[in-house]
């Protein structure tokens, strides 16, 4: 509609212009004067008149003094016989020149047509121009049923292949078969075998998901059409599934081709459960990708990626055979594949010699592939903050701790009172990870505010570790409870700097018992189901399967781990008391102590 009132504006501004211009030509030009034919008998027996123009039954009449006049006389009368009927002395007319011009032409025409035409073209013009607008709205509005897929064509300059992804190796070769099949599908097709419709990725975010549905287009060379699940939902009912029948009729006329469902878990959700509320549009929008991956029609060179990180809330529907019948498992890279994207993600920037980023892979477990590109991209933009042409090591290590704690609070100052209480606890958070066997090694100490954070200790594994025992657990309880123990024991009061601590071990301590299952009391089990129920919001509701007895054991026991945790953390706090003091001292001066200063300080 603003386009509409904008473009009639204009076309009024242009239409006043025009209509200006030929007034204003009109002004300039000489005015004729019309006269009658008695006055015209009058001038020529006086000898005013020089010239007569003759135009059909219009007279053009140039006086002795320059000026003009005009007479219309009758059509089928001659000049002659209005002279003769009027008495004009013949000697009279003799002095005056008399010639005859040609009525019609095209500049006669043009010249008294063109300042009426001109303007009644422009407001035509502007009623068509404005219709057309109308037209195209009414079009747009029935082009709901389009899907708005994005395709990236074949032969692109800027496609990516597997070279561009690192990691996730047995992920590459599970797609690797896609690719072949897109290349040459005929060595699969005469052995009588069926390549999978549909491939599932499944990862934690920032896993790379979408970064290889891309590595698979370009490595076939194939059209790849993307699109996001949540653009298949609209207000409408029908429009979703609408959007689905349109954009697997694109695919059809560009097979071997590939699809690209990003987020499935928005329209892929299960049925019938009440999970996500009931939501017709999205049902039918599923029922249709149902259909349209293993129907009445096959859909011969069209292979279907899609990504999710919410496996648990499909259909199962789409997870049978003959739809998303191949499920690929993107886990985070191990600290070999860490090393490899930040190798990839390193390119194309200068990078100092002294960056070792096999050390800051060490330094980054848990990391996502997108986490690390975060990192490099922080440490890019912290040195050319500091005005160097080069990204260092130091800027690196710190967008490390950026990217896992926060930015620093440089404007948050503590007094000389919580400076100390700081420093005592993560000192002890230190010196007792150190001193447990189980514990993982301190890489990092410090009291400079980060996030939430008043200080923190950064203590990271030697390798990376799928499975953990109990000792760890334990240890990391006592880890945990340190901050909490110390202030108690040096400033015989606590404050509210361990409420974090005290929360992740709660958890902690209850997971060990309910989960897990390591609990010498309670023995094997788990205790409790969790449910999830997304109703205005996300909700975990927890589906008991025990007795009120049990539950008072369960938090007994919890209270009975954290007890002995706290315990654990004191005894090494008053054994190696003089270790505390001597890094509660460097802290306080230094504000920070690195791995190799750490280590110095025990040898």
């Amino acid at each position: 509609m603003k386009n509409l009132v904008k473009n009639f504006i204009i076309a009024v501004i242009i239409f006043l212009v025009i209509t200006g211009i030929f007034s204003t030509l009109n002004l300039s030009a000489k005015k004729v004067e019309t006269i009658d034919l008695q006055k015209f008998v009058e001038q020529i027996n006086a000898g005013d008149i020089q010239k007569i123009a003759i135009a059909g039954d219009k007279l053009n009449i140039t006086k002795v003094d320059g000026t003009l006049e005009s007479l219309r006389k009758e059509t089928n009368e001659t000049l002659g016989e209005l002279f003769k009927n009027y008495n004009v002395d013949p000697e009279k007319v003799e002095n005056i020149g008399i010639e005859v011009t040609e009525e019609s032409g095209w500049s006669y025409w043009l010249g008294a047509l063109l300042p009426f035409l001109l303007p009644l073209i422009v407001v035509v013009a502007l009623i068509y121009y404005m219709m057309r607008q109308v037209q195209g709205a009414n079009s747009k509005a029935m082009m709901f049923g389009q899907s708005g897929a994005r395709e990236a064509p074949k032969n692109s300059k800027n496609r990516v292949t597997f070279k561009d992804v690192a990691g996730v190796k047995e992920a590459k070769e599970e797609l690797l078969e896609v690719v072949e099949f897109l290349k040459n599908s005929k060595k699969f097709v005469q052995l009588g075998a069926k390549i999978p419709k549909g491939v599932l990725l499944m990862g934690s975010p920032g896993t790379g998901k979408t970064l290889l549905a891309k590595a698979v287009a370009g490595e076939a060379n194939v059209p790849f059409f993307s699109i996001s699940g949540s653009e298949f939902v609209e207000m409408f009912v029908g429009v979703g599934a609408a959007r689905v029948r349109d954009l697997f009729q694109k695919a059809k006329k560009s097979a071997p081709c590939i699809i690209f469902i990003d987020e499935l878990d928005a329209v892929g959700r299960q049925r019938g459960t009440g999970l996500g509320g009931s939501h017709d549009e999205r049902e039918q929008t599923l029922n249709q990708i149902l259909v349209e991956m293993d129907g009445f029609e096959a859909n011969s060179g069209v292979i279907i990626l899609a990504a999710t990180n919410r496996p648990d809330v499909l259909d199962p529907a789409l997870l049978r055979p003959g739809r998303f019948d191949r499920r690929v498992i993107l886990d985070e890279p191990d600290m070999n594949d860490r090393e490899s994207i930040l190798k990839i993600h390193a390119k194309g920037k200068p990078v100092a010699a002294d960056v070792n980023l096999r050390r800051i892979a060490e330094r980054t477990p848990g990391f996502s592939g997108a986490d690390l590109a975060n990192l490099l991209n922080e440490a890019a933009i912290l040195s050319a903050r500091r005005n160097k042409t080069q990204v260092g090591m130091d800027e690196i290590r710190e967008s490390v701790e950026k990217v896992m704690l926060g930015p620093e609070r440089k404007s948050h100052i503590l007094s000389e009172k919580e400076r100390n209480i700081t420093a005592y606890h993560e000192a002890a958070h230190s010196l007792v990870a150190h001193e447990l066997p189980h514990a993982d090694p301190v890489h990092k100490v410090s009291i400079i505010s980060r996030g939430r954070a008043a200080g923190y200790t950064l203590k990271l594994p030697i390798e990376d570790k799928h499975l953990h025992s109990r000792s760890e657990f334990i240890d990391d309880l006592a880890v945990m409870l340190a901050g909490h123990t110390v202030e108690k024991e040096i400033f015989g009061e606590v404050t509210t700097g361990a409420s974090s601590d005290l929360r992740h071990a709660t958890r902690l301590a209850r997971r060990l018992i309910t989960e897990f299952g390591m609990s010498e009391k309670l023995g094997a089990r788990t205790f409790g189901e969790k449910e999830e129920m997304i109703f205005l919001g996300k909700e975990i509701h927890e589906q008991r399967d025990y007795s009120e007895k049990i539950a008072e054991t369960i938090d007994q026991e919890i209270s009975r781990l954290i007890a002995e945790a706290a315990k654990t953390a004191l005894e090494i706090v008053r054994k190696k008391k003089d270790k505390l003091e001597e890094i509660v001292k460097i802290l306080l001066e230094k504000e920070t102590i690195e791995k190799e200063a750490f280590e110095k300080i025990f040898k």
